[in-house]
């Protein structure tokens, strides 16, 4: 997951983007990854195995954290 600055520092780019369109899409990746980790995170289903969940935890985490990488580098 990401602290509440750094959603705020990702806002604050998205907002700023010259390519609205792009910012929108971006937006939504961000939005879509943040909340699947979330609800896996906190997922109560027992039956999951604990290695099956962790895996799709870090896949989660990866797939976020490539999107907060793609905002990042608009401003680089």
């Amino acid at each position: 997951m990401f602290d509440n600055s750094e959603h705020m520092m990702l806002l604050d780019i998205l907002e700023n983007l010259e390519d609205e369109r792009l910012g929108v899409e971006l937006l939504k990746e961000l939005n879509d990854s943040s909340l699947a980790l979330g609800k896996k995170i906190t997922n109560l289903d027992e039956s999951l195995d604990n290695d099956v969940w962790k895996k799709e935890c870090d896949e989660l985490k990866a797939k976020l954290d490539d999107v907060i990488k793609k905002i990042k580098d608009l401003v680089q």
